[in-house]
């Protein structure tokens, strides 16, 4: 069952900025992941890196509203899965997910929501230069750590549409906290959390929740092992202070990944949000 909350009022349809420059973009065609799509790597370039990420529009290249991907994990782990990708595709949209610096054949090397999430906001200008993109703010979907990833570009780019995220780490000390198992690569990564206090709160939405200049849904598993539900609850709290829209869906005995036919529920229920959130 599903617990649901909407405080806030919707927000008016957003307007993309004014074109971007050329853009250093190349596109390898992949073999088709189904009848009716099409799949690319596409390298582009952000902040000086050549960084990848996977395309997948409609075969005809037909204008689709656009939808970013945001993966989560690091590096390995919760890396981008076609499958993934076209379960979003199939249902109408072009989408894109970026891999973020240091994967699969990029440059550099990812930081967890620091100098990385500049990936995400350099894929947002790829996506608008796409022919296979109608001409609307992309939406973003933030997985686990991708939710630190799509929060921060409502709150730093311009022309950004309704942002989800699904079982998001919302506040980065919070998740020290609870996974011992990862304190090693946060400590490497970001650094420790009373020694670099502020790196944390940089990457914890918590913080700077009043910023955010879009729509957020919060979808959140009641007993995500990963994850805990506590994240999603704070994320709505400081939405709430700050008078910032936002839906609350808590899904009861569900954990990080839900079951296929109930993810396949969620995603219909989330689409539609967004389409009734631009």
């Amino acid at each position: 069952m599903k617990r649901e909350a909407s405080p806030g009022a919707q927000a008016e349809r957003q307007r993309l900025p004014e074109s971007s420059p050329a853009l250093d973009v190349e596109r390898e065609r992949l073999p088709d992941p189904e009848p009716g799509l099409r799949l690319e790597r596409v390298t582009y370039t952000s902040e000086g890196l050549r960084v990848k990420g996977y395309l997948v529009t409609g075969a005809g290249g037909e204008p689709r509203p656009p939808l970013v991907y945001c993966r989560g994990g690091i590096r390995g782990v919760g890396m981008v899965r076609v499958a993934r990708l076209v379960t979003l595709a199939r249902r109408g949209y072009t989408v894109f997910a970026p891999f973020y610096r240091g994967n699969e054949g990029g440059e550099g090397r990812e930081d967890f929501g620091g100098e990385d999430r500049h990936d995400l906001f350099h894929a947002l200008r790829v996506v608008r230069g796409l022919p296979e993109a109608a001409p609307l703010a992309p939406a973003l979907i933030g997985f686990s750590r991708g939710a630190l990833m799509a929060l921060a570009a409502a709150r730093e780019c311009e022309g950004v549409g309704p942002v989800v995220v699904w079982g998001g780490v919302s506040d980065l000390r919070l998740t020290y906290d609870e996974r011992v198992d990862l304190r090693r690569m946060l400590k490497r990564v970001v650094g420790h959390p009373r020694k670099d206090s502020s790196a944390y709160e940089r990457r914890s939405p918590v913080c700077w929740a009043a910023d955010i200049r879009t729509p957020v849904l919060i979808v959140h598993g009641s007993v995500d092992e990963h994850v805990s539900v506590t994240h999603a609850y704070r994320l709505a709290e400081a939405l709430q202070a700050a008078g910032r829209p936002f839906t609350l869906s808590v899904y009861e005995g569900r954990g990080h990944v839900f079951p296929r036919e109930e993810d396949e529920r969620v995603l219909d229920y989330l689409l539609a949000w967004i389409e009734s959130a631009r």
